[in-house]
């Protein structure tokens, strides 16, 4: 992997997107990225697009399966449109979705989007699947989970022998940061005995949904984004969602929509504290690395707080 974040002119790019495209590219500006990747809006024949760039070898192939995934099934997630390589980059292309993000709407502007999110999300999480797919956790670029089993990927995913990316040598933070070790062994321990409930349930799970990767115009959800997806128990994103609308308990909300379906969660409360674990612990991690301090401790004493049945 290299490990530097892509340097590209605007030059560069009117070129990839002629030879990959064959349109012009104009309006080309810089946008937010990640640590490793560079992203840039820009306008060909009236429409407007995304490219990124990766210093990640094959960075967007998953993400292309998974756009092609929700895209096809209805699901508003911007489509990929071209990939390849530059340099020692790799490239994606891909629609941009017109909007702001959820979170920048007051709390009952949000509260009025409501029917249409959950109707949104339940379909994003009832997304059929590939019958040849098989798998947990994070995606191959063939649609397939990477792990075996539900404990087999949490095991990994929080294990302490991270090879490389963000979480190598996370276990530093335990010395470093305000992670606290016996907090966090209490709460993965917790997570693990309540993992038993959502390791049978396998659906497509964002497992970044929060109201910063979803778009609206005010009116209606334009998209969601920014998916790090994996196969998994959708509580996970319900989990994800419990503060997106102050005053709302949206876990509830969700559980009356499906039995309004005719398809009532099973298990429902344990579930849910199994995915509450899940997303806090990756949280409380994350807080911790970046030194955001009063977060974690929001976190730590929300997940502590939970009751514990088992």
């Amino acid at each position: 992997m290299n490990g530097v974040k892509p340097n590209v002119t605007a030059e560069e790019i009117e070129r990839i997107v002629r030879n990959d495209r064959g349109m012009q590219a104009e309006n080309i500006s810089v946008m937010e990225g990640g640590n490793l990747s560079t992203v840039f809006s820009f306008k060909a024949e009236e429409r407007e697009y995304v490219i990124r760039f990766s210093a990640m070898e094959d960075d967007f192939q998953t993400e292309s399966y998974i756009a092609n995934l929700l895209a096809s099934q209805g699901v508003p997630f911007p489509r990929v449109l071209g990939l390849g390589l530059h340099k020692a980059y790799s490239y994606c292309i891909s629609e941009r979705v017109t909007g702001h993000n959820l979170a920048d709407l007051q709390a009952e502007q949000r509260a009025a989007l409501l029917p249409e999110l959950v109707q949104v999300i339940t379909g994003m999480n009832g997304l059929k699947l590939d019958s040849s797919s098989s798998g947990y956790g994070f995606l191959n670029k063939e649609g397939h989970g990477i792990y075996a089993s539900w404990e087999e990927f949490i095991r990994s995913f929080y294990g302490q022998e991270q090879q490389e990316g963000f979480w190598e040598n996370w276990h530093e933070l335990f010395t470093s940061s305000c992670l606290e070790k016996d907090v966090f062994d209490e709460c993965y321990a917790r997570l693990l005995a309540y993992s038993k409930y959502n390791a049978p349930h396998r659906h497509f799970v964002h497992n970044d949904c929060h109201e910063w990767n979803i778009l609206t115009d005010g009116r209606r959800i334009t998209g969601i984004i920014d998916s790090n997806s994996i196969y998994g128990d959708f509580m996970i994103d319900v989990a994800s969602m419990h503060a997106m609308i102050p005053g709302v308990d949206m876990a509830q909300v969700f559980r009356r929509h499906y039995e309004e379906l005719g398809k009532p969660i099973a298990d429902f409360a344990e579930r849910l504290t199994g995915a509450h674990y899940f997303k806090g612990l990756d949280a409380m991690r994350f807080y911790a690395k970046m030194g955001w301090d009063h977060a974690y401790t929001e976190t730590r004493d929300r997940l502590l707080s939970i009751p514990c049945n088992i």
